[in-house]
């Protein structure tokens, strides 16, 4: 059901995140960078999808689609940054991919 999400859990967020930038922001940040515009498009309809479920629908989800925990105190990296909540921490994608330049761009035409 969340297929591009399951992607982003191998790659920006995946166990490795930290390959994909210093803090979680950048490897979030990164997801949309490293990706073409369907791409970014179909894990936007699933990002709104994922955030319509419940708290607990999330907590549930998330764990099979990312290998890191992103509301836990990380110490490696140093300064590696947390989120009060898992759907904080999907708003925060959501945020990132409708951002990017390649999405906005396709939105203004």
């Amino acid at each position: 059901m969340f297929k591009r999400l399951d992607d982003l859990g191998a790659s920006s967020l995946g166990e490795d995140a930290d390959m994909f930038g210093d803090t979680l922001e950048e490897a979030i940040q990164c997801g949309p960078r490293t990706h073409d515009l369907p791409f970014k498009l179909q894990t936007i309809a699933e990002l709104k999808t994922l955030l319509a479920c419940t708290d607990a629908e999330i907590d549930h989800v998330t764990w099979a689609l990312i290998r890191i925990d992103p509301t836990a105190d990380v110490e490696e990296p140093p300064n590696w940054g947390r989120f009060p909540s898992l759907r904080a921490f999907w708003s925060a994608v959501l945020h990132a991919f409708e951002h990017d330049p390649e999405v906005q761009e396709q939105g203004d035409t």
